[in-house]
């Protein structure tokens, strides 16, 4: 998981080429278990024991995102936030996706009794 994120995200464009099924797999098995992928993009869904706790993820993956120039879409509201990444330049999952991914991996509370 450290070395997705140590990178930085990279300028993308309509030429930027997407990731093959094999790379996507194989830079999936380097995040935390609970992000999928599904109709061409890099998902998860992050549980909190509050609302405050979500909107404060919430808030790094925004601070997160403008530092990269990568934008996830983000869906929070008591107890959780869902998080979407997709490179829309591009048509489809990038590289940058999972180094946001790793990113907010690093960013996020370590789970309760951990």
């Amino acid at each position: 998981m450290g070395e997705l994120a140590r990178e930085r995200c990279h300028a993308c464009t309509k030429e930027t080429p997407t990731l093959s099924q094999d790379e996507t797999r194989g830079l999936l098995a380097e995040l935390d278990g609970a992000w999928t992928v599904k109709d061409g993009q890099l998902r998860r869904r992050f549980a909190f024991p509050n609302f405050a706790a979500a909107f404060t993820l919430a808030t790094r993956a925004a601070l997160l995102a403008e530092r990269e120039g990568h934008h996830p879409g983000l869906k929070v509201g008591w107890g959780y936030l869902e998080v979407e990444l997709t490179t829309h330049a591009a048509g489809g999952l990038t590289r940058n996706d999972f180094i946001m991914a790793a990113k907010l991996d690093r960013a996020a509370p370590a789970p309760s009794g951990s």
